[in-house]
């Protein structure tokens, strides 16, 4: 199998997967489920499919050139006949089918099949960038979804705290033991708390929605996630040249902009032939109604067509031709620019967050243990601080599973910059 076979295979199995009308999302839902039953219902691998659709009927029009063409031609006319002609009838009708096939076109019509056959190919790596893509954004509404869960936590635990001062703050200032105003502090800061909850709450809703449409499935919401485990490998490999080519080789984006640039070629060099000579083999078939000197039953020829004047039509045609490989070749260095900076980007992001993971394991291990101390102090009743010390933990482990998200979907972005995210997935 070749490798545009192979990855015209894995998109079609990409698009596909789960695609059946009685699957059901489980509970909970693990992120390898979300990605498995994904369906291709979404925009970009519909515009995909409809790029390589139209790339397609390009092929279709580019192998009509060169086909046999079958005509047929009826004609119903009356004639005054010449006094010469010794058929006087007036009925001068005729039927007849004509059998036409170009032979040779100097490269006009092989050159509109290979910018076709690339336009195909272009498209079929533009099908592998979309699928990855729709992989990336199933991702990272899945981590969003446990995000927006841990947030929500956080914001009910401070909210029961803050309810829990502000209550006890009532009853102080109904005893006389409480100012006014410091009860209505403690009435605020709770106000505010549950603000920021019912917030939270509302974006578990909306997250949720978001995942449902990269998943291709609008509407099928999914109350429990699966929290994935997420090990970081021990050390992160160091030879950026080395990914760099691998991406220069088998990015999908660029492969399309390649594909693009050579079908654009492909098409000058069409627009270059078009309008020169043709020659075709013909065979013509008819019958008559009235039978003269110049009606024959059955003729065949070769003709050869010499454009002489056409108006400047193969000049503009050229002229646009020209344009586009132009085009192309721009997008294909912006493309190549891009992409250089995005990895140089990623490569450099895995030290970032690497040394963001231990700040916050390191925090981590500070706030457990200050928890611990305060949960003793407390019940001791020699300090009262263990709702802080427990928002403050919350806190942290909502930064800490989002730094650890943000490593997968930087790994996973490094995998589909070289077109292996979805072949490692499979």
């Amino acid at each position: 199998m070749t490798r545009t076979a192979f990855v015209f295979f894995l998109v079609t199995l990409c698009a596909t997967a789960g695609a059946e009308s009685g699957d059901v999302l489980p509970e909970p839902l693990r992120l390898e489920d979300a990605l498995r039953l994904s369906r291709g219902e979404v925009p970009q691998l519909l515009r995909a499919q409809a790029v390589q659709d139209a790339a397609q009927a390009d092929q279709l029009a580019a192998e009509s050139v060169g086909a046999l063409q079958l005509t047929a031609r009826g004609r119903l006319r009356v004639v005054e006949p010449s006094y010469k002609s010794p058929d006087d009838d007036h009925n001068d009708s005729s039927a007849s089918l004509a059998l036409r096939k170009r032979l040779h076109d100097f490269g006009y019509s092989d050159a509109l099949k290979m910018s076709a056959g690339k336009a195909i190919e272009a498209g079929q790596w533009q099908q592998l960038h979309a699928a990855q893509q729709a992989h990336l954004e199933v991702m990272r509404a899945f981590f969003d979804v446990l995000l927006v869960d841990l947030e929500n936590a956080r914001d009910t635990e401070a909210m029961s705290i803050a309810f829990i001062a502000a209550d006890r703050a009532r009853d102080r200032n109904e005893l006389g033991k409480m100012s006014d105003i410091e009860m209505l502090q403690l009435e605020s800061e709770y106000q505010e708390v549950r603000r920021q909850q019912l917030a939270s709450g509302s974006r578990q809703l909306l997250a949720r929605s978001r995942l449902a449409l990269a998943m291709g499935r609008p509407g099928e919401l999914v109350s429990n996630l699966v929290t994935p485990k997420i090990v970081l490998p021990e050390k992160d490999p160091d030879d950026y040249q080395a990914f760099w080519e691998k991406v220069q080789q088998h990015n999908p984006e660029l492969k399309v902009l390649r594909a693009e640039r050579l079908a654009a070629r492909e098409k000058l060099a069409a627009a270059r032939a078009a309008h020169g000579p043709v020659l075709s083999a013909e065979i013509d078939a008819a019958v008559y109604n009235r039978n003269t000197a110049s009606t024959h039953p059955l003729a065949a020829g070769l003709v050869l067509e010499m454009p002489i004047l056409d108006g400047g039509r193969r000049d503009a045609g050229v002229a646009r031709a020209q344009s586009a490989v132009s085009l192309a070749d721009a997008a294909l260095r912006e493309g190549r620019l891009r992409l250089e900076q995005q990895a140089r980007e990623l490569w450099a992001a895995r030290r970032i967050l690497r040394a963001d993971l231990q700040a916050f394991y390191a925090l981590q291990d500070y706030r457990d243990l200050y928890l611990d101390r305060s949960r003793a102090l407390y019940e001791l009743e020699v300090k009262a601080d263990l709702g802080d010390a427990m928002t403050q933990i919350s806190e942290v482990r909502l930064k800490l599973s989002g730094v650890l998200f943000d490593w997968a979907m930087n790994e996973a972005k490094i995998k589909a910059m070289s077109g292996e995210l979805l072949e490692k997935s499979q």
